[in-house]
């Protein structure tokens, strides 16, 4: 029959459009915005000063210690890119100092060094 290969193709478009454990960008346990970042969830912190933190956490969403990470945030102000580093800051937090106040809800993107040297990117 015919149909039977349609209803098939049908049923698994929407599982073929979606990434696997892949999650939407949302609000994380700290008020910032959660992305998946390779194996992990980076959650981005800015207040509108220039202090920013990143919080890691695993697929479960259990926080992962940041001991050992490094992380060079790329961010856009104004149309201009601020880049600086983040490094650990106590439990799963990675921390920096922009040069300029980073706005809460700014795009852009967090490179982070894994401590066995593995890279990825949260993209905001």
């Amino acid at each position: 029959m015919i149909f039977r290969p349609l209803v098939s193709a049908l049923i698994a478009l929407p599982l073929l459009a979606t990434p696997l454990l892949a999650h939407e960008p949302g609000t994380g346990a700290h008020g910032g915005v959660r992305v998946d970042a390779g194996h992990y969830h980076a959650e981005l912190v800015a207040d509108g000063t220039p202090a920013v933190s990143l919080y890691l956490s695993d697929g479960s969403d259990k926080p992962v210690p940041a001991d050992g990470f490094k992380a060079n945030a790329i961010l856009v102000v104004d149309g201009k890119a601020q880049r600086f580093p983040l490094s650990p800051a106590g439990g799963s937090r990675l921390a920096g100092t922009a040069p300029v106040a980073i706005p809460k809800g700014v795009k852009g993107v967090v490179q982070i060094s894994a401590p066995d040297g593995a890279t990825t990117q949260a993209k905001y």
